[in-house]
């Protein structure tokens, strides 16, 4: 009964932690690098560092500038929220 009972009293608390994280809080900072990068492929962005043209390669890349990407207003505030998070988690 003890060990139904402690068992128990882990999946709760298991659950509440998981449903008051902040979603991106279980991304780490290559998750979050990986997808902010992921926007920029799909829109066509030429790669400047090593590592982004090693990771997702520059075929067809067509804008050299983050500001002249075609990316949809949602798509820029998500890139902006992984920034945001980038920063706080100390992401390199």
């Amino acid at each position: 009964m003890r060990l139904l009972m402690l068992i128990a009293t882990v999946a709760v608390a298991a659950a509440t932690l998981l449903a008051t994280a902040p979603p991106a809080a279980a991304q780490s900072c290559q998750q979050l690098w990986v997808e902010r990068n992921s926007y920029y492929k799909r829109a066509g962005y030429c790669f400047k560092t090593r590592r982004a043209i090693d990771y997702f390669g520059n075929g067809g890349c067509r804008y050299d500038s983050e500001g002249d990407l075609p990316l949809s207003p949602g798509e820029r505030r998500r890139i902006a929220e992984i920034t945001r998070l980038e920063r706080a988690y100390g992401c390199n």
